[in-house]
């Protein structure tokens, strides 16, 4: 059985709430994220898709 609260799909976006600030984490489907303190700028971007959305560089590239 699945949990209902986690939702699934191949564009789920999300924006979670930094308690004790006024910062909100924006997470798109491929991976980019974004902060602010604007729920609107934070919408706009994840809509926006792909523009402006890079992946998270990796941690230890070769080279």
């Amino acid at each position: 059985m699945t949990s209902p609260s986690m939702p699934r799909g191949d564009t789920v976006y999300r924006i979670d709430w930094t308690l004790g600030t006024d910062v909100l984490d924006g997470v798109c489907h491929c991976g980019a994220r974004r902060r602010s303190e604007d729920p609107v700028e934070l919408w706009e971007w994840l809509l926006a898709h792909p523009a402006g959305h890079e992946p998270p560089a990796r941690a230890g590239g070769g080279g």
